[in-house]
């Protein structure tokens, strides 16, 4: 089970026979009583003593208290329930913590059944929901390079955490896949139960812990339950069918082979314990080029990888949510420069490869010199001049920043809607069913290495962006092209809390990559 700090305590709102008089029935008591037992409500309590209008919240009558009780948040009930006895019955009305279980975690399901079982909407709230409630969102798990994309969510009476696997490459517009890792249920009031989705024989014994902010760890308690009677050949063959969508005799290629056992064996010894850290959806604003997000994308033999598009003034950024062992995950895969949009020559011209090139290497060349340029004026302003007023220039960085997006906007209403586009020939594309047309590309780069991210470095390239899902990148080194398609999937709880958080997470897990 999750180790339980303060912030995890249960809500509790139980009596204290010693706090309730010594075991002598109120007043207050009666009233508390029969917002269960349904029974009316005297004159003088719903009235107030005399006739008058009610002076404190104990002379309100209790189906009101219930009203006004359940519109606060769960965390504030537990300091209502230790002012007074009756306060203290009141909050222990399921029509409270079922409208808490609602409003907050989104569960509509009847839970008026679960009384069969005598656990009550006060156990789910404050046994489940709130007890794991900072577990909820997007998580990547630790999986060497390979990364993944794990969100966890309130499903009915459950909460489950779903990997989501890209589709079979090359298929980018295909929708993605999900199979559950672990649920976590109410079985009886004591404690909620934490199984294993494992394998191909069912729920299992599993345990969760929350490590700290941001962080969790999974582990499975049966790993026998993982293995099949066929051994691991058996194993690897299940694994190839749902990983891939084919069988080894299908791959012809021998390094895409040795690629796909090597993920088998190294993602096998993850099985029984995972430590998963939380991501963000990237924050978006009004001068996105377009809505920043989720994309699935294709890598070569490595197949269709996850990628996070987000937007940081005059440059876009894509981070690896999943990876390879070339370009673990975590590392940015390309960078798009957005200060200078590329004008690719006529259809026939785009053909040949030499005339892109020729294109993409004078733009690289006058961003080298731009780079040199702003270097060396940062180097003299950092000199400092004492009782000297600002100078104009200085501070220039923000509206710098905003004087390019703003350029960029141009650039962009200049552009045409949509524009002839093709190939270069010689370029390999994985999947060949790419868009003909595209509105603008830019200048970028992109991270290539050899295996095990040895000499990394960046190389030139095309961004082409196609329509509000989809783009492109020409990797000008390696003579290929990557097609990247939205991930269309809903997610909850994936905000993050401010710019800052979401730098501050992507800084992080390209830190850990390294």
């Amino acid at each position: 089970m999750a180790r339980r700090g303060a912030a995890d305590s249960e809500p509790d709102t139980d009596t204290d026979p010693e706090e309730a008089g010594g075991g002598g029935v109120t007043e207050d008591d009666e009233a508390a009583e029969r917002i269960e037992g349904g029974r009316p409500l005297p004159p003088s309590v719903e009235s107030g003593p005399a006739g008058r209008a009610p002076l404190s919240l104990l002379e309100l009558p209790p189906e009101l208290l219930v009203q006004i009780f359940g519109s606060l948040p769960g965390t504030d009930l537990p300091s209502l329930a230790r002012v007074c006895t009756t306060f203290r019955r009141i909050l222990r009305t399921d029509t409270i913590w079922r409208r808490r279980c609602r409003e907050e975690y989104g569960v509509c399901e009847n839970l008026r059944k679960l009384e069969i079982t005598g656990v009550s909407c006060r156990d789910v709230y404050a046994k489940l929901l709130h007890r794991y409630r900072h577990i909820l969102g997007l998580w990547q798990p630790d999986i060497g390079p390979y990364g993944g994309l794990l969100n966890v969510v309130v499903d009915g009476l459950f909460i489950i955490g779903w990997m989501y696997l890209p589709p079979h490459d090359p298929h980018v517009d295909d929708p993605m896949r999900f199979k559950p890792l672990f649920r976590i249920h109410l079985m009886e009031r004591k404690c909620a139960t934490v199984e294993c989705m494992y394998g191909h024989k069912g729920p299992h014994n599993g345990h969760i812990q929350i490590v700290k902010k941001d962080e969790f760890s999974t582990k499975c308690n049966q790993t026998d339950h993982h293995r099949m009677s066929g051994g691991r050949q058996e194993e690897f063959r299940t694994w190839l069918r749902e990983e891939w969508g084919r069988t080894l005799e299908d791959i012809f290629h021998e390094h895409m082979q040795e690629l796909i056992l090597m993920k088998f064996i190294y993602t096998s010894q993850y099985d029984n314990c995972l430590t998963y850290r939380r991501i963000y959806l990237p924050p978006s604003s009004p001068e996105d080029l377009i809505q920043p997000g989720l994309f699935k994308g294709t890598y070569g033999s490595h197949g269709l990888e996850i990628v996070m598009l987000s937007f940081h003034g005059k440059k876009a950024k894509g981070t690896k949510i999943t990876g390879d062992p070339n370009i673990p995950a975590g590392q940015q895969t390309v960078e798009i420069d957005l200060a200078h949009p590329l004008q690719l020559p006529d259809i026939e011209n785009l053909r040949d490869f030499s005339e892109l090139s020729r294109i993409v290497l004078e733009v690289q060349e006058q961003v080298r010199r731009e780079e040199q340029e702003q270097q060396q004026e940062e180097e003299e302003h950092s000199q400092p001049a004492a009782s000297q007023p600002a100078s104009p220039l200085e501070g220039e960085g923000a509206e710098g920043e905003e004087t390019a997006a703003g350029a960029e906007g141009t650039t962009q209403d200049k552009a045409p809607a949509s524009q002839p586009f093709v190939l270069p020939m010689g370029v390999i594309s994985r999947n060949e069913d790419y868009p003909r047309t595209c509105r603008i590309c830019f200048y970028g780069t992109g991270l290539i290495a050899g295996h095990g991210f040895t000499s990394p470095e960046r190389t030139p390239g095309v961004f082409v962006l196609f329509d509000d899902d989809r783009f492109g990148f020409i990797w000008l080194e390696l003579k290929s092209f990557s097609l990247y398609s939205r991930i269309k999937v809903p997610f909850q709880n994936a905000q993050a809390p401010s710019r800052e958080a979401f730098d501050e997470m992507l800084k992080n897990i390209q830190s850990l990559a390294t």
